[in-house]
């Protein structure tokens, strides 16, 4: 993954003048680029395991970009990357809560969005071992995890999240910190990303959410059994 002639990246923009200059742009540096310009194509397409990463525009016609991800989720893991013009904080906590990785606000230069598109397809990058805190197994190697023997269905970005934690377990991570390492980014003013996926994580964990400490004005620990 670290060479971008390998990753595949499926676009779903409906601006005809947005998404050639993405394709062009992204097609510079290395990647294959498949365009779509609805949401049915995308919801489609994007489910079928074919592509490394896909970015998917909100305002799509046929069927939105929140439904398209709805339906990418309900079969695959695929880091999705979503692009919005829409730049309220409902939106983008919408977005992460339903399984993005990341979320961009347009207009976007193409250059940003490459250099996204690397940093979330950096973080598939596997570490080849395996952390065990109690019942919870994190495995690094193939990107899974498991609460009592039950594996949990992660986004990218929620294992991510997941595994600092985990890596860190008894000490508390920072939010700065959990933005920088999980989701490849600086933490912006008032971004709450991270509070989104944990908030994720959690209720996937079921009773194993007790695991996991809000430490008030700093940050999460996940906690030694």
């Amino acid at each position: 993954m670290n060479d971008p002639a390998l990753a595949r990246v499926l676009v779903a923009e409906d601006d005809l003048a947005m998404s050639a200059l993405l394709r062009e742009y992204l097609e510079d540096h290395g990647y294959a680029v498949t365009l779509v310009h609805d949401g049915e194509a995308a919801a489609r397409i994007g489910a079928r395991g074919e592509h490394d990463l896909v970015v998917l525009d909100v305002m799509l016609p046929a069927r939105d970009g929140f439904a398209a991800l709805r339906e990418i989720r309900r079969v695959s893991r695929v880091p999705v990357i979503m692009l919005s013009g829409r730049g309220g904080e409902g939106d983008r906590i919408l977005g992460l809560e339903l399984g993005a990785d990341d979320y961009v606000p347009k207009p976007c230069t193409p250059r940003e969005l490459v250099a996204r598109v690397r940093a979330v397809l950096r973080r598939v990058e596997p570490h080849a071992d395996v952390v065990k805190i109690g019942a919870l197994v994190v495995s690094a190697t193939v990107r899974s995890a498991e609460w009592r023997g039950r594996p949990l269905e992660l986004t990218l970005t929620e294992f991510n999240v997941l595994e600092v934690l985990a890596r860190n377990a008894g000490r508390v991570v920072s939010k700065r910190r959990l933005c920088e390492l999980a989701l490849g980014r600086p933490l912006a003013r008032f971004d709450r990303a991270v509070d989104a996926h944990m908030s994720a994580i959690r209720q996937k964990l079921g009773d194993g959410a007790a695991l996991i400490h809000t430490v008030r004005g700093v940050g999460y620990q996940l906690a030694r059994e």
